[in-house]
């Protein structure tokens, strides 16, 4: 992994946010600064993944599949992998 400069950021947690933080940092034995970092890599990525799902759904709404050319590519895939 490729390490960035890195840039503070404030955050203001609230008590029971920190507690929980500390006790995980603590379990996982990682500082709260990298559980941090950690968690929004995490979360942007779960974001990510998710606005790809949603511009590939409405893709596919504008323009659907043709059934006759998912035949043809069922018949294909069945041709060449019998069984399958």
């Amino acid at each position: 992994m490729v390490r960035m400069a890195r840039v503070q950021v404030l955050v203001q947690l609230d008590d029971a946010q920190v507690e929980l933080l500390d006790a995980v940092a603590a379990t996982v034995e990682d500082s709260r600064s990298e559980l941090i970092r950690r968690a929004i890599d995490l979360y942007l990525h779960a974001v990510d993944e998710s606005v790809t799902a949603v511009r590939s759904a409405d893709a596919y709404r504008q323009m659907p599949d043709d059934p006759d050319e998912v035949e043809a590519v069922r018949a294909l895939a069945a041709s060449a992998w019998p069984g399958a």
